[in-house]
C-alpha cells in the first residue's frame, strides 16, 4: 500500500514539475507584457509580480502599429483554411471509409504516408505553383489571402480523423436514410454530418491553432505591411521596438486570445470527439 502510494506521489509530483516548465514561459510573457517602464525585465532575481503594474504596453502596442489589420488578416485566413478543412477532408474521408472502389488502401496509405513529410520539403514547389497562378498579395488582397490558405485547405491528419469518425457509424442509419427517400449527398449532408459534429470540432481546433500560429509560409508570400497576419506582424514589431519587450510581449499575448476563445468554445465537443480518432478501421 505505501509503495502504491510513493509511486503515485512520485508521478504526480513528476507531471507537476513538467507541468509548471511548460506554463512557465507563458506566466513570465504575460508578466513582462504588464511590467510599467521604470521596471528592469532583465533584473535579477526575476519579478514575476511587476512592481510597477500597467496596462499601458497593450495600448501603447495596439496604437503604434496596424494591430487590428494584422488580426483581422489571421482572422480571415484562419477562418477560410478551417472551413476548407472541414468540407474537403469530410468530402474525401467519406468515400475512403464508406465506398468500395479498386485502389482504395493505397489512396488512403498515399495520403497518411504525405504526414511524414514536412511542409519545409515541398514549400519550394508549392511555392512556385503559387507564384505561376498569380496568387501573391501583390496582385490583389484576395489573391494574397487565397495563396496563404490554399496549401493548407486539406491535411491528411483531417482525412484521418474524419475517416475514423465516419467509420464508427452505423450503416442501417444510413440504409435507413436511402430508404426514407435521400440520396447519397442529402445522406452525407443531413445524417452523415450532425453524427460527427465533435470530430469536426476537434479538426477545427487543430486546424485553426497551426492556422493562426503560422509564420514562416506568410512570412515568404506576404510583402505588403496590410496584409500581415498576426505572427508577421509581431516578428515585424520585434524589428521595430527591438528594445522594447513589453511591447513584444504585450501582442504575443493579444494574439494567444483568439486561439483560447476557440477553444473554449469548442470545448464541450473536444474530449469525444478526439477520441473518434482512436476507433480501429
Amino acid at each position: 500500500m505505501i509503495r502504491k502510494i510513493i509511486s503515485k506521489l512520485s508521478i504526480h509530483s513528476i507531471l507537476i514539475i513538467i507541468s509548471l516548465l511548460s506554463v512557465f514561459p507563458f506566466v513570465w510573457l504575460m508578466s513582462t507584457s504588464f511590467k510599467g517602464i521604470n521596471e528592469d525585465i532583465f533584473s535579477y532575481p526575476p519579478q514575476i509580480i511587476p512592481m510597477d503594474f500597467t496596462f499601458t504596453n497593450y495600448v501603447d502596442v495596439w496604437q503604434r502599429v496596424n494591430f487590428m489589420g494584422y488580426f483581422w488578416n489571421s482572422i480571415i485566413v484562419a477562418g477560410l483554411t478551417v472551413a476548407l478543412n472541414l468540407i474537403l477532408s469530410s468530402l474525401a474521408a467519406y468515400p475512403l471509409a464508406r465506398m468500395n472502389f479498386k485502389g482504395k488502401k493505397i489512396v488512403f496509405f498515399s495520403i497518411l504516408a504525405t504526414i511524414m513529410i514536412p511542409f519545409q520539403a515541398i514549400m519550394l514547389p508549392v511555392y512556385i505553383i503559387t507564384l505561376k497562378l498569380h496568387l501573391m498579395d501583390s496582385v490583389n488582397n484576395v489573391a494574397g489571402y487565397l495563396g496563404l490558405v490554399m496549401p493548407f485547405a486539406v491535411s491528411a491528419f483531417g482525412i484521418f480523423l474524419m475517416r475514423q469518425a465516419f467509420l464508427k457509424i452505423p450503416k442501417e442509419v444510413e440504409e435507413a436514410a436511402i430508404i426514407d427517400g435521400c440520396n447519397v449527398f442529402q445522406m452525407f449532408l443531413k445524417v452523415v454530418i450532425p453524427m460527427v459534429k465533435p470530430t469536426l470540432a476537434v479538426l477545427a481546433v487543430f486546424t485553426f491553432i497551426g492556422s493562426w500560429g503560422e509564420f514562416l509560409w506568410p512570412s515568404i508570400m506576404l510583402t505588403k505591411d496590410s496584409m500581415y497576419t498576426l505572427p508577421v506582424g509581431i516578428n515585424n514589431l520585434q524589428g521595430m521596438f527591438s528594445a522594447n519587450w513589453r511591447f513584444i510581449a504585450a501582442g504575443s499575448i493579444i494574439s494567444t486570445v483568439p486561439i483560447i476563445i476557440f477553444f473554449l468554445a469548442m470545448q464541450k465537443y473536444f474530449i469525444s470527439g478526439e477520441n473518434d480518432g482512436a476507433v480501429k478501421g
